[in-house]
Order: C-alpha cells, then sequence, then structure tokens
C-alpha cells in the first residue's frame, strides 16, 4: 500500500467524524478522569486498578486468540452481575461522588511529603520523643500512617487538620478530655490530615478479649489497606504497631525508632516491624499480655 493510499484512507475516516463523535469523546475522557481523581484517595482505587487489569487481560486474551481465557473474561466482565457487584463494592464511594457533583466540592489535592518543613531525622527524633512521652504518661494514642493505598474515606470521618506533622501535635491531641483525644489520626508523608476518624474494627473472633477498641481498630484498618499503625495502650502506656492484619506489641524505644526510620527515612527495613523476630501467635495477632 502507497502512502497516497494511506493518507486518503486516514482522510476518509477523520471525515466520518462528527462534532458530536468529538462532544462523545471528550465527555467520556472527562468522566473516566474524575472517577479516578475521586477515588484515588480510597480503598476503591484498589479495586479499580484490578478491574482495569481484567479488561486488559481481555484485550490480549482475544488478540492471542486464547479462547476459553476470553470466553470467561468476556462472560463475567460483560454480565449484568458485575454492574451490581461494583454497586455494592462501591456504595460508599458512590454516595460521596454524588454528594461532591451536588455541591461542585473542591477536588482534594495530595499532600506530599514536604522535606523542606522539617528534616526527616528530625522528625524520627520528634515522634519518638512525643510517642515515648504518651506512653510514659499512659495516654491512648491510634496514629495511621497511609503508605500506598489511600484513606480519604477515612479521613471523611474525622475533623480535617492539613496540619504540618510535629511530636507537639501529636501529644496535644491525644491529651485526655479534649474533643479529639478517642478518635485516630490519620498521617500522610509529613501532614497531619484529620484527627478523630472512625476506623474499622476487627472481625477476627480470635482476638485476644484483652485488647480494647484502640487495638481492635488498628487492626481492622489494617486488614483492608497497607497502612501502618502505631498504638498507644491507656490502660498499660505499652506501644504496639498493626500492619498487614498483625499485631506486634510491647515495642520498646529502640524498636520504635526503626519502625519511625523504617516510615520517614524510607530504610525499607521491614524486621523493623517486628514480623521476622517473633511470628504472631492465634491468627493474626499477638496474644501476649496487655
Amino acid at each position: 500500500m502507497s502512502y497516497n493510499s494511506i493518507t486518503k484512507a486516514l482522510a476518509s475516516g477523520f471525515s466520518q467524524i462528527s462534532v458530536l463523535d468529538i462532544l462523545d469523546i471528550i465527555i467520556i475522557a472527562v468522566l473516566i478522569y474524575n472517577l479516578i481523581i475521586w477515588t484515588r484517595e480510597t480503598r476503591a482505587y484498589e479495586v479499580l486498578k484490578g478491574i482495569g487489569l481484567l479488561f486488559l487481560v481481555s484485550i490480549a486474551s482475544q488478540l492471542l486468540s486464547l479462547t476459553t481465557l476470553s470466553w470467561l473474561l468476556d462472560s463475567v466482565l460483560t454480565s449484568g452481575s458485575i454492574i451490581i457487584v461494583l454497586i455494592i463494592l462501591f456504595q460508599p464511594e458512590l454516595r460521596r461522588v454524588l454528594e461532591k457533583l451536588g455541591r461542585s466540592g473542591k477536588r482534594l489535592g495530595k499532600e506530599w511529603f514536604d522535606a523542606s518543613s522539617m528534616k526527616n531525622s528530625d522528625l524520627v527524633r520528634d515522634m519518638h520523643a512525643a510517642i515515648l512521652s504518651l506512653s510514659h504518661r499512659r495516654v491512648g494514642a491510634l496514629i495511621v500512617f497511609e503508605q500506598k493505598t489511600g484513606l480519604g474515606d477515612i479521613v471523611g470521618t474525622g475533623t480535617r487538620i492539613d496540619g504540618i506533622l510535629s511530636g507537639a501535635l501529636i501529644e496535644n491531641i491525644f491529651e485526655p478530655n479534649t474533643p479529639l483525644h478517642d478518635g485516630a489520626v490519620i498521617v500522610r508523608g509529613s501532614t497531619i490530615l484529620a484527627a478523630g476518624c472512625f476506623l474499622p474494627l476487627s472481625d477476627d473472633l480470635s482476638v485476644s478479649r484483652e485488647l480494647g477498641t484502640r487495638h481492635r481498630a488498628a487492626l481492622g484498618v489494617s486488614t483492608v489497606s497497607d497502612c501502618v499503625t502505631i498504638i498507644v495502650s491507656e490502660e498499660t502506656g505499652a506501644i504496639s504497631i498493626a500492619r498487614d492484619g498483625k499485631l506486634v506489641r510491647y515495642i520498646d524505644a529502640k524498636a520504635l525508632n526503626n519502625v519511625l526510620e523504617s516510615l520517614f527515612l524510607q530504610t525499607g527495613n521491614t524486621a523493623a516491624f517486628g514480623w521476622s523476630k517473633r511470628k504472631p501467635t492465634g491468627g493474626s495477632h499477638e496474644n501476649s499480655k496487655a
């Protein structure tokens, strides 16, 4: 096929595209873009990525003539049941999207780590001193550090702070008899997004009855996201870490420093969380005394 014939074919194809077709494409693109923006800070974003991957695999199976796989994926993705499943999964997110449309809300921005506000090493020392102070005074605390999975839906249950992370602010939030004392603090990078947040409680029946609401909430949020949660017991002052549905209790000062360094200095030291040192008993947590 010559260059001229290719040019004519392309020109013929473009000549058949009307203004309405272009408008249709733009509207769909805007809807998809806003859907990604609205869900990127929630757990629904991970589900959307999984569904997108299924679509890509379906296209690849058709191109490679993988008949059985193509039929299976087409049956799942084109049936009406997938719509019902999506509605059930995204019910909270759909409600929030409709609320945003109704009040033309502002788009949430990403608060990335601002190294200029405080050096990472200084932040580690500051947070380390604050958490140990809470522990020594037996002041209950629940601090959730967001990782790759956004916690925007949980942030919406609390009071928006958007303040620079510091030990003094953390101690002030969890001071007894203050309005935000009983909830969880959500941290993204060096920013405290919100305080007084409600976390999903763990429904694991094997969890020790000695564990209070803070520990159950930390376990609950760690099973639905990749966050890291630091808990200070109000009864004993003991420090615990929850991650990936596991709970390590009685963290000493050195281990706490290692955890904070892995969070803020990105050392990648997973052993700092204690998973490699001791295996949780009784399912997904440790049953040592509170």
